[in-house]
């Protein structure tokens, strides 16, 4: 069996083609399509009508590029700069009309779901009590468990891309105040998730997305061409040392950092000050950069459950209202 899932990013538009033989997503082929639409579109704005127009292209290509490569339909979501758009049920449609992709948007909760079972996939068992860390464009989701599918998750408006619109806009460098009123704003925000986490008292815990890849290779983990089998690691310490030597550069000097690359090198800033501080806030002095995420995530819950579960998260998304631009949503499950 040959699966794809294409996610429509704040950044770029991935496609991931994987045989599923023997139960283990195996990537066959993949490609993206930059779109950059964290940097067109406002928290809270709607997506405007050049850069739907864009990602229906891109979104056509990508399932074009599935067929060809012997994929059925791919399995299509938006993540949080979709999902929080006031437009976003008039961009579904509209992608759905011009491409035949039912494209959708997943509720933060189950991206973290997904991401953590992926996450849980690749560490084994032997891992234990597992606490996650997902850093994206518009959001950042959080979830810890014991087994298979975790406890508790949260979702929280702190994406890279978000805040960096809303404390480091026009200002490159930033000052030093901005980032100490980011610090703040992120350590409010996360006090609550980050007093569960400590209180179940992890015993290894995961940090996934490019964000904190890059991040970690900032901090001196491995380059991605030794592989994804090389064990990464960031270190709350060198993380914090690393703010410091973001916050100091503009943007396009960022960008010469080893890691740091040019079309995330504005938003590097903001992730750092969010991945250390959620890693202080909950205890957490060394995290793994795991190279599977929410697309791993999917294909594994399309291989183990069958394609059913699929229909109902999309239909969950297609119902829940378009997210307040700074809510706080905790959910526990106990599947």
């Amino acid at each position: 069996m040959r699966i794809s899932v294409v996610d429509v990013g704040s950044n770029t538009v991935r496609l991931v083609v994987a045989d599923a033989e023997g139960g283990v997503p195996l990537p066959v082929h993949t490609a993206k399509w930059r779109l950059r639409l964290s940097q067109q579109v406002r928290p809270g704005d709607p997506i405007p009508q050049g850069a739907v127009e864009r990602l229906v292209d891109a979104v056509a290509e990508a399932s074009g590029t599935a067929t060809r490569w012997g994929a059925a339909g791919p399995l299509a979501f938006a993540t949080a700069v979709v999902r929080a758009a006031p437009n976003r049920q008039e961009v579904l449609r509209t992608v759905r009309t011009g491409t035949g992709v039912a494209l959708c948007t997943l509720p933060g909760e189950v991206e973290a779901e997904l991401t953590f079972l992926a996450a849980r996939r690749w560490m084994g068992w032997r891992a234990g009590p597992l606490a996650l860390l997902d850093i994206g464009g518009g959001s950042l989701e959080v979830a810890f468990g014991r087994g298979r599918l975790p406890d508790f998750v949260a979702s929280l408006p702190l994406g890279a891309g978000r805040l960096t619109h809303e404390f480091f806009e026009g200002c490159d460098p930033p000052p030093p105040e901005l980032v100490r009123a980011l610090r703040r704003s992120v350590r409010h925000q996360l006090r609550d998730v980050a007093g569960r986490i400590r209180w179940e008292g992890p015993r290894t815990a995961v940090a996934t997305s490019r964000t904190f890849q890059q991040l970690g290779r900032l901090c001196g983990a491995a380059p991605g061409r030794h592989g994804p089998f090389v064990e990464r690691e960031l270190r709350c310490g060198d993380l914090r040392r690393a703010i410091d030597r973001l916050a100091a550069l503009p943007a396009a000097e960022r960008s010469r950092l080893p890691g740091i690359s040019a079309p995330r090198a504005a938003q590097s800033l903001a992730g750092a000050v969010v991945g250390h501080t959620a890693m202080k806030l909950t205890g957490l002095r060394t995290v793994t950069v795991c190279p599977w995420a929410i697309r791993e995530g999917i294909m594994l819950r399309h291989i183990e459950d069958g394609p059913s579960w699929w229909a109902e998260v999309t239909r969950r998304g297609d119902e829940a209202p378009a997210p307040d631009p700074v809510p706080l949503r905790i959910a526990t499950t106990t599947s």
